[in-house]
């Protein structure tokens, strides 16, 4: 199986087990982190670690408190739990509710090492959620284009209104 990007395909030994499925989500998110355009990489680990966590793969265990909380003082974070790795995904509203608070982010708790490429990772996680990266291609490009309108010329003094 060969993406857009790789140049040999993936190796058939590579299978969906948890831990190798852990294991690319973990660097899928830590490359989405210093990307250019990291939508899609969020995307697809958020869509993964949704997937996880309806198999019964993942857990949720708890909520923190966000680092960097985005236009609030505080914000938190569902902490998600898949083999050997913890991960953090925007909280549902049921989430503040099912799931008891942590607090502080305990910044001494670490992921283990990762030897997986991000080609690798990313057609890993793309064979299990079933996302693409380019998503539908764009139908008609003329139907995209807005129908031209002739501009009006008022005299001088006149309004637009």
């Amino acid at each position: 199986m060969l993406n857009h990007d790789q140049k040999y395909p993936l190796p058939t030994d590579l299978s969906l087990t948890i831990e190798n499925l852990a294991q690319a989500v973990f660097i899928v998110n830590r490359h989405a982190k210093t990307a250019t355009n990291p939508k899609y990489l969020y995307k697809l680990k958020q869509e993964a670690l949704k997937k996880l966590i309806t198999e019964g793969k993942a857990r949720k265990v708890g909520l923190h408190f966000s680092e960097h909380p985005r236009n609030s003082q505080q914000q938190s974070d569902v902490l998600v739990e898949c083999g050997r790795y913890t991960f953090h995904i925007p909280p549902t509203k049921s989430d503040f509710h099912d799931l008891p608070h942590l607090g502080k982010l305990d910044g001494s708790v670490r992921n283990p090492k990762a030897t997986l490429s991000l080609n690798m990772a990313k057609a890993l996680l793309q064979s299990y959620t079933g996302l693409s990266e380019f998503g539908n291609p764009p139908s008609n490009h003329q139907n995209k284009q807005r129908a031209y309108q002739k501009p009006i010329f008022k005299k001088l003094g006149e309004r637009y209104s």
